[in-house]
């Protein structure tokens, strides 16, 4: 980050419920950069299966020969639902992967504006490059830069919005965590149905307007918010915060924290990959003359957060009071529990089935309802750790690792995703289940070594 781009007094200040006007533009940015991604995600593995991988369509797709012998010669010959399992694990993993260099980019080279600015239109033409089966791997790979840029750029803004001590921290990435997931509520209720009702391409169109829109958020609302701060003169050399000795142990130990947080992000992963094909074949969507598009379902996980986010700060303010609170370690891990005994809720759903063999509805509501628990208590803690602990001088780099563990979970999801085909879906939910339990008893076991290094 440049001297220039340092966030000015005035963005901490003035804002709504107590929270800072940049917390506003910053988490308004972030709302439709998650509609475009989470529009894109909730069609692309049915999009794939159902269209682009079949004969007819896969031959147009420029340079996907070599590209599929590349991936085959690493997994051996895949089947198309394999095949289109691993490439959005692959999507998905490296989208989660870029903002480690997005954000040494924006620290040490453009400076957040730029950074974000120049994320938002390879995104935004990435998404326009899906109307084209010949485009297919060029839109990825603008969507997977793209989000490097933009990522490893927007939450990092957030974090200098407060000084190092400042209780509002937790409550602002809630907040902001919040942006992310009516985002993923409304994405899929609508790319859903346009795909349905007038082709793929229609909603990943939707998807590309979505971002476009996030960057006149971010560069208005920026300025109103005193967040784009003039840039410094040309020829002006930037001023960058020098690593210090003891940000050493520091930057070990939240490195150490990846795997285990990679853990949870398997299961989480495969919610977004094969669980749509899980609903497809396996959940019971027809009502009358009526069948409900496939990615409705994945909104629930935006919606859920929502309800559940009051009653659990409730929780933790009461537990607070009381001197009680658990530890940021240890919210982790029990976010890691419930995810885990979720998707154990979701093995058994083969135990209850129509004359169809299909499972109601309803199994599959109360699996994203608890399963949104755990990752209230999870992903938003995690993320307001590194923030508050990563030094200045690499915090947007720091951020960028710490998504190193949604890399890795969903690389592994996606191999995991050919195991489909092989186990039945009780012994395949039950994997991933025992997985993300192990993160957190993982989490556990580090937790008070964390809090003596940490502190807090």
């Amino acid at each position: 980050m440049t001297a220039s781009e340092t966030t000015p007094p005035a963005a901490s200040e003035g804002g709504l419920f107590g929270q800072p006007r940049g917390l506003w533009v910053l988490a308004g940015t972030e709302l439709w950069d998650r509609i475009s991604f989470h529009g894109m995600q909730a069609l692309l593995v049915l999009y794939m299966v159902g269209q682009l991988l079949a004969p007819g369509h896969v031959e147009h797709i420029a340079g996907f020969a070599a590209f599929r012998g590349v991936i085959e010669g690493v997994t051996g010959r895949l089947s198309i639902q394999a095949l289109a399992t691993q490439i959005f694990g692959l999507y998905v993993g490296l989208v989660y992967f870029t903002p480690v260099f997005g954000g040494w980019l924006g620290d040490r080279v453009l400076g957040r504006t730029w950074a974000v600015s120049l994320g938002a239109l390879l995104m935004t033409a990435g998404h326009f490059c899906m109307a084209f089966d010949t485009s297919f791997l060029a839109a990825l790979l603008l969507l997977i830069l793209g989000a490097g840029l933009l990522r490893g750029n927007l939450s990092p803004q957030l974090g200098e919005l407060y000084a190092p001590g400042d209780r509002r921290r937790d409550m602002a990435f809630q907040i902001y965590g919040a942006s992310v997931n009516l985002a993923a509520f409304i994405a899929p209720l609508v790319t859903g149905a346009l795909g349905q009702a007038y082709g793929w391409h229609v909603g990943f169109a939707f998807a590309g307007f979505g971002m476009l829109f996030g960057l006149l958020v971010y560069l208005l609302g920026g300025r109103w918010a005193g967040l784009t701060a003039a840039r410094a003169a040309r020829g002006t050399r930037p001023v960058h915060p020098r690593l210090t000795a003891a940000d050493g142990p520091i930057i070990a130990h939240l490195l150490v924290m990846i795997p285990a947080s990679a853990l949870f992000w398997i299961a989480q992963s495969q919610v977004w990959n094969t669980y749509n094909l899980w609903a497809r074949d396996h959940v019971e969507l027809r009502y009358g003359d009526f069948t409900m598009p496939v990615p409705w379902l994945q909104s629930l996980d935006g919606l859920a957060p929502f309800l559940l986010l009051p009653p659990i700060l409730a929780l933790w303010r009461w537990q607070a009071r009381r001197g009680r609170e658990p530890a940021e370690a240890t919210k982790i891990a029990i976010g890691c529990f419930i995810f885990a005994a979720s998707t154990l809720w979701l093995a058994a759903a083969s135990l209850v089935v129509d004359d169809h063999g299909r499972s109601p509805l309803i199994w599959a509501i109360v699996f994203h309802l608890t399963s949104n628990a755990g990752w209230v208590f999870f992903a938003p803690t995690v993320n307001a750790l590194y923030s508050r602990m990563g030094p200045t001088a690499v915090n947007a780099t720091l951020m960028g690792c710490n998504t190193l563990s949604v890399f890795l979970g969903s690389i592994v999801s996606g191999r995991m995703g050919g195991l489909y085909e092989t186990l039945a879906p009780g012994p395949f939910w039950a994997l991933h289940a025992a997985l993300v339990g192990l993160g957190g008893l993982l989490w556990l076991l580090m937790g008070s070594r964390l809090r003596k290094a940490f502190g807090g």
